[in-house]
């Protein structure tokens, strides 16, 4: 998937995060930008490759990604050690395309059964919801059978696949799910097979504002924020 952004001026408080928070950075950030009288910008990629981008030496204000990726930055130098705080928590879902039939994923027996009697499934390679796709499946016992019908891409929106007919089903985190239209969010994994994904925010060493940064942390973490988060599949983190 290409990279995702929101543009702004060169003053602007940069974030460099993953696919799984863009939605909800871009839906904050014009509040924040009214309020603050300072701009947002954003840059998104799946994690994997914006992990890539920052030890290759690009760097901004803030930082989001998955909590080991944040403390592995804290250790290298490049994340203000103490500055790091809980963003948010987001789950795995399903979803099918628009108007198709809702497999049952109610329980974990159903979910297998769904998941055998589709024609084909999707996830993607890179992203940590799709790295955990081809655990589920070896723990459900099925992995021999889906795997003729998996389709994978490295990482984005596997959803999109599905909203133009090349697969049934796609498994990912909720969020990225919500994100892509022409789809239908059938619901999330049954709670013994769920996987919850935690990220971090922290602050870049090399941030020529980190007083502005810490502000808009503040301002993702306040209360008010929480209702945006939900809408957007995830669930706010009690940051500080």
């Amino acid at each position: 998937m290409d990279p995702q952004s929101r543009a702004a001026g060169p003053s602007a408080i940069k974030i460099l995060t993953s696919h799984s928070s863009f939605t909800v950075l871009d839906a904050l950030a014009p509040a924040f930008e009214r309020s603050a009288g300072q701009q947002v910008a954003i840059e998104a990629e799946s994690a994997k490759t914006m992990l890539d981008r920052i030890k290759g030496g690009e760097t901004g204000d803030i930082v989001i990604l998955g909590k080991a990726v944040v403390d592995e930055l804290v250790k290298l130098g490049m994340v203000v050690a103490g500055t790091p705080r809980p963003f948010a928590r987001v789950r795995v879902g399903v979803a099918v395309r628009a108007g198709a039939p809702k497999p049952d994923i109610s329980t974990v027996e159903a979910f297998k059964r769904s998941m055998l009697a589709a024609r084909s499934i999707a996830h993607t390679v890179h992203g940590a919801s799709g790295m955990y796709v081809p655990v589920l499946m070896e723990r459900l016992g099925i992995s021999t059978q889906m795997k003729s019908k998996t389709v994978t891409r490295p990482g984005g929106y596997i959803a999109r696949v599905v909203a133009t007919g090349e697969a049934e089903i796609a498994i990912q985190q909720i969020v990225e799910l919500l994100a892509v239209p022409g789809v239908d969010f059938v619901g999330p994994l049954p709670d013994e097979i769920q996987k919850v994904f935690e990220t971090s925010a922290g602050i870049f060493t090399a941030s020529r504002q980190a007083t502005a940064a810490e502000a808009l942390l503040r301002f993702l973490h306040a209360p008010a924020a929480a209702g945006v988060f939900m809408e957007k599949g995830l669930e706010q983190a009690n940051g500080r």
